[in-house]
């Protein structure tokens, strides 16, 4: 907690109110614009720390579960007001974009399913959260295939983004690609490539010998089944592995809490999935915020509108717990731990293998969108029904190829929200 001079000592009421009003409000525009916003105020206007310290700071969260925005958010916390203080800052930051997710969560479940016209703009915002995830699985490689020693591209690294992919189009399971390219660039960093070479063959081996006895992994073996149906003992196991997982941000999490709802569980449609992440970008808060959508539909499912408030609760705590205890256990102790070089190279192995695993997520989505989902009247045959979902699908297979000419061609932070409101207005002219 050194350099910190300039901080002043608040009292907890007052952090609360000045995180609250200062950075949880205006979290508009995803990670990038929230931790410009902390910057730009904290660093660069009020001067709490020098910009060094705040570069080894990010450096470290940038590594580790969790919304880098709320961490430094804690962090900041901390230094202001002790680890308590650490804490408020984080529940002051979460706190709005939480109660609006509730409050939308509970409208998409008056709004119902039938309804043509809410269907119709959900309809076109899906292929825009495709064109997001795809996009967002680029932004993530930029960084996540550089090697933190010579600042460069690894090739090693896209190897294990590559292979993790195709291990989850073989439906070998996430949890045992993540630890095993860990492993794996552990021995490349120590330049063992020898081991690296017959462990990386060993791992395919192991998988023909397992398809020969005990034939191909069906889709549901890439989940752990924490969440077989959605009590709110196991929406706060769901909750707690995304969160303690979630190496990057939001766009890491996606995955295994798909696997588990969507996949295993089955208590959640992939359609209804994507619109949770759709409401999330919209609002002013961490993506990470999509889980509370996912605990409130789950329990839904499970026992009713009171239950379906307890599970979006639930399921948010698990998700962030993680974080919170992370950054307020103490800086000081990550930053030892990050500059273990042999601990590094594993943590870069894993942020290798997590683009592959959102990149397998991101062509699941994408096919979801476009597609849609048919309905009863449609599974006879060639209808009138089935014809139009047809014309529906090449319309959202044109709203994903300009949403992604979009995020690509403005990189304002406000693109991806102007793009789903402009999307939901659309849908009403091109789906109803």
């Amino acid at each position: 907690m050194e350099d910190n001079s300039n901080v002043p000592k608040m009292s907890l009421l007052k952090l609360f109110w000045f995180v609250f009003y200062n950075f949880g409000l205006f979290a508009w525009g995803g990670p990038v614009a929230q931790m410009a916003l902390i910057k730009e105020r904290l660093v660069i206007q009020d001067k709490w720390i020098t910009l060094a310290r705040f570069q080894r700071v990010f450096a470290v969260y940038q590594i580790l579960p969790g919304p880098e925005a709320a961490e430094l958010c804690m962090f900041f916390g901390c230094l202001s007001a002790g680890r308590l203080g650490g804490v408020i800052a984080g529940i002051a930051f979460m706190l709005p974009g939480f109660v609006l997710m509730l409050l939308a969560s509970y409208l998409y479940s008056l709004a119902g399913l039938e309804n043509k016209y809410f269907n119709a703009s959900f309809r076109a915002l899906q292929p825009i959260v495709a064109a997001m995830i795809l996009k967002a699985t680029h932004k993530i490689a930029d960084h996540s295939v550089i090697s933190h020693t010579t600042k460069k591209i690894d090739a090693f690294l896209i190897i294990a983004a590559i292979c993790t992919a195709i291990n989850g189009a073989l439906h070998i399971n996430i949890f045992i690609s993540l630890g095993f390219y860990g492993m794996w660039y552990m021995l490349i960093f120590r330049r063992l490539f020898i081991p690296a070479a017959i462990l990386f063959i060993l791992q395919y081996v192991g998988f023909a010998i397992y398809v020969v006895y005990r034939g191909f992994p069906s889709p549901v073996s890439l989940a752990l089944g924490i969440a077989p149906t959605p009590t709110l003992a196991n929406l706060l196991v769901l909750g707690l592995v995304a969160g303690s997982l979630s190496f990057g941000g939001a766009y890491t999490a996606i995955p295994f809490i798909q696997v588990e709802a969507v996949l295993k569980g089955r208590w959640l449609s992939q359609n209804v999935f994507i619109d949770c992440i759709a409401i999330g970008n919209v609002l002013p808060a961490p993506l990470v915020i999509f889980a509370t959508f996912v605990g409130f539909q789950g329990g839904l499912v499970c026992s009713g509108l009171g239950n379906a408030f307890a599970g979006a609760v639930v399921i948010t705590l698990g998700m962030w717990f993680p974080c919170f205890l992370f950054t307020v256990m103490g800086h000081s102790l990550l930053g030892k731990l990050v500059r273990n070089k042999l601990l590094a190279s594993f943590f870069d192995g894993l942020c290798g293998a997590v683009v592959g695993v959102i990149a397998i997520i991101a062509a699941q989505i994408l096919k979801s969108s476009v597609e849609g989902s048919p309905r009863n009247d449609e599974l006879g045959g060639l209808n009138s029904a089935a014809r139009s979902r047809i014309s529906h699908t090449g319309s959202a297979a044109v709203i994903y190829v300009v949403s992604l000419g979009v995020l690509y061609k403005f990189t304002n932070k406000y693109t991806p929200l102007l793009l789903l409101v402009s999307g939901a207005v659309a849908g009403q002219i091109i789906f109803v």
